[in-house]
Formats: C-alpha cells, sequence, structure tokens
C-alpha cells in the first residue's frame, strides 16, 4: 500500500498501540485505502475492535487511545456513539470508529483491510453497505418538493424587503434541493441525500447533469439573483413531478402556481 509518509507512520503506531492494549481483538482500515483509490487528499478511517467486557471503558477512555497516536490537534466526536474525528499536528486527519466483539458489523460500510485480528473475528466478516429504507428515503423526497416551496417563498419576501443577505441564503437553499433531487434521479438510494448533498457530488453523478445550475451562483444583486431563482425553478420543475409521480407522491401543481404567481409578481 502506497501512503504518504506521515499516513503510515500513524497506521504503524496505530496498528502497535491497538497490539499493546489487551481490550483491542483487531483493527482494520477502511475507506479510500481500503478500495484502493485513495490519493494525497485522503483521510484516514481507522477501525478497531474491544472486547464486550472493555467496551464501555474504551468509550469512556478513547481520548487517551487518540493520544498514543500523538496529541491531537483536534478530537470531536459530535455526538456520534461510536466514532471519533482527528487531526494529529502533523495534518493526518481521519476518524477513528469502535466496537465491540459481540457487535461490531454496524462500525463501517464496504471493503476494508485487516490490520490485526488477534482472535481471527474478522475472518469471513462482511461489512455491508449501508442504505437508507426505502420509506424513509420517499419521505426524503417528499419533504424536498413541497419545501422547495416553501424555501421559495421566503426568497420571494426576502427579495420583496430588499433583504439581499436573506434572499442570497434562501437561493443556496433552493439549490441544495435541486442537487439532492439530481443525485435521487441517479441513484434513489443515495445515502447523502438531504444532509450532505455536495459531499463527494462528483463521484455521484455526472457532473454534466448539474451544468445548468452553475450559472445561478451570481453577483448579491437584484436582478441576477431573480435570473438565478428562475432557473433554479425550472430545473425543480424538470425533475419534481416525475420523481414524485415515480414515487406515489402527490405533486400539488395548485401550491406550484400559487407561488409562480408569487413569483411573476415579484419580477413586475
Amino acid at each position: 500500500m502506497q501512503s504518504p509518509s506521515n499516513h503510515q507512520v500513524a497506521i504503524d503506531r496505530f496498528v502497535a498501540t491497538c497490539q499493546a492494549d489487551e481490550r483491542v481483538v483487531a483493527a482494520f482500515l477502511g475507506g479510500s485505502y481500503a478500495r484502493g483509490t485513495a490519493d494525497e487528499y485522503s483521510d484516514l478511517d481507522l477501525y478497531l475492535i474491544t472486547t464486550d467486557e472493555a467496551y464501555e471503558d474504551f468509550v469512556a477512555r478513547r481520548e487517551d487511545f487518540m493520544r498514543l497516536l500523538g496529541e491531537p490537534a483536534f478530537l470531536e466526536g459530535f455526538g456520534i456513539p461510536n466514532i471519533v474525528f482527528f487531526i494529529l499536528p502533523d495534518g493526518t486527519e481521519g476518524e477513528l470508529g469502535f466496537g465491540r466483539e459481540s457487535h461490531f458489523n454496524h462500525i463501517h460500510s464496504g471493503p476494508y483491510r485487516v490490520l490485526l485480528d488477534k482472535k481471527r473475528i474478522l475472518a469471513g466478516a462482511d461489512f455491508p453497505q449501508r442504505e437508507p429504507a426505502p420509506a424513509d428515503q420517499i419521505e426524503t423526497l417528499r419533504r424536498l418538493v413541497y419545501w422547495f416551496w416553501h424555501d421559495l417563498s421566503h426568497f420571494i419576501t426576502a427579495m420583496g424587503r430588499g433583504q439581499l443577505w436573506w434572499a442570497y441564503g434562501q437561493l443556496e437553499a433552493l439549490r441544495r434541493y435541486c442537487v439532492s433531487l439530481a443525485r435521487l434521479r441517479h441513484n434513489f438510494a443515495d445515502a447523502d441525500v438531504g444532509e450532505e448533498v455536495y459531499f463527494k457530488v462528483e463521484q455521484a453523478i455526472p457532473a454534466e447533469q448539474l451544468s445548468s445550475l452553475q450559472a445561478t451562483f451570481c453577483p448579491q444583486e437584484e436582478g441576477a439573483m431573480l435570473q438565478s431563482v428562475l432557473d433554479i425553478v425550472r430545473f425543480y420543475q424538470e425533475l419534481a413531478p416525475l420523481l414524485a409521480q415515480a414515487h406515489g407522491i402527490t405533486y400539488s401543481t395548485g401550491l406550484e402556481r400559487v407561488m409562480l404567481g408569487r413569483l411573476e409578481n415579484l419580477r413586475l
């Protein structure tokens, strides 16, 4: 495995630390390094598995474990129970996920590379790709379809009051709905829709599918913003009704008519 020297140092230190820690029974590497797609900008996706008895102790003292890899410049769990995100002083960035011996398949999805396996619990282990439940994804689509008009209403109000900063923020919200819809059209099981919609978007869909949105990144000027919102609405109208129909969601043409009328009044 080819990796930047600081990454290899961190991996070697991680393996040695896990080997010396009696609480840890296995460790593995995920992410782009496991998939064979890592580049100079990749981070490290590290995972370890503890004994059942030691798991709670490890969770409570996970910061002490991380400091054995190097005093972190950044260490934060963001309230997620079985993961911490870190940046080391040499710039190494990554995340450490952890599970217990009797329950660990939920901590990762996709390919992995075994780094340490004291009890051979990773032999034949499977970490299936996680996909949102179809019902949850349909609800996500329903929110996108309807809340688009809600945020368009905010855009119209802000523009009518001459509050361009607020209106500009609503443009971005509307654009995010459109990117989410484009991702759903391409792959309805896309797990990043509605959450981190721009996350690795070039890997999720062909970039040309978003090309008509490029011009909507406009100056904060009234005329340019009005043209941008028209382009965004047009993009939305090309996707939302068809997606709604395909997944059993009622598309309100009445709501569309009301909001387009308000938008037209704003332009007069």
